[in-house]
């Protein structure tokens, strides 16, 4: 019979000791652009954008500063409108469904579509643990403690983190490392169960070392949920992604998808010229 040490706080070691098996994960989801327009006042940013991100497909999205990829990632759950003066036309169907369309409350397109940032963002005075738990008050979402025990536990293993963190859960998230930080954000994100996961250039503070683990972290969780990630890193793009679009805005004019499709055909053999010459370090 197998002996169960109960410790002083339960989250300092979570549970050894047998689980019930997880909730059932949703379906990959599949995210779908069309027509995106966008405008910041009167300076449009983006013309007519469409572009198709498979379910379980990493999306890398390329292009020199400036071309409208960050727009266009975060009109993709929406908060491109929190800015008073931006406005877009358009729609961002997840599987079929458009979460611009009144009925679809801002929250639920913020719980199905996370985001991950340039810049780590943890709560610094927040414990580890409640970084994690943190996006769950957002939703409504009031688990029991072993719930909230295993569902961080999970995070952070599918994070990459738990290993690093596991014994010390109520220290504060802001005493981890950079790598660690960026690793605690994604673990925060995955908790509410996003059906797709935004990563806006999350490796372009880091280390070459932190950077490696966070790829790694990406390849794993493509299994899982759809990942789009902004990158100006070719090498990044062609590591991680199996799909990549490019984007190019030139002479004053609102950013364009030049071209788009396989990851491995975009940087060996690309249609358009200049795509070869971003790709090949031309410009950009």
């Amino acid at each position: 019979m197998a002996i169960i040490v109960q410790p002083q706080d339960p989250t300092e070691v979570l549970h050894t000791a047998r689980r019930p098996a997880p909730e059932a994960a949703p379906p990959l989801a599949g995210l779908e652009a069309r027509s995106i327009s966008a405008w910041f006042g009167d300076h449009k940013v983006l013309d007519r954008v469409s572009l198709t991100m498979p379910a379980g497909v990493v999306t890398s999205l390329i292009g020199p500063s400036g071309c409208g990829k960050s727009t266009f990632l975060r009109i993709l759950n929406r908060m491109h409108e929190l800015v008073p003066s931006a406005s877009l036309a358009g729609e961002v169907l997840l599987d079929g469904d458009d979460i611009y369309d009144r009925s679809h409350r801002l929250v639920d397109a913020r719980k199905k579509i996370g985001m991950v940032f340039q810049k780590p963002n943890p709560f610094p005075a927040m414990s580890i643990y409640d970084n994690v738990v943190a996006g769950l008050r957002l939703t409504g979402v009031r688990p029991a403690r072993q719930e909230k025990d295993e569902l961080v536990e999970s995070c952070l293993i599918r994070a990459g983190l738990w290993s690093e963190v596991k014994n010390r859960l109520r220290e504060p998230g802001g005493g981890l490392s950079g790598g660690q930080q960026q690793r605690l954000c994604i673990a925060r994100s995955l908790a509410v169960r996003p059906r797709i996961l935004l990563m806006d250039e999350p490796c372009s503070a880091l280390d070459p070392t932190s950077t490696r683990v966070i790829e790694e972290t990406m390849l794993e969780l493509r299994h899982e949920v759809t990942i789009v990630i902004v990158t100006h890193n070719m090498q990044q793009a062609q590591r991680v992604s199996q799909q990549c679009a490019f984007f190019l805005a030139s002479q004053g004019t609102p950013g364009i998808i030049v071209e788009h499709g396989d990851t491995a055909a975009m940087f060996d053999s690309p249609q358009d010229q200049r795509t070869y010459d971003y790709v090949t370090g031309r410009f950009g």
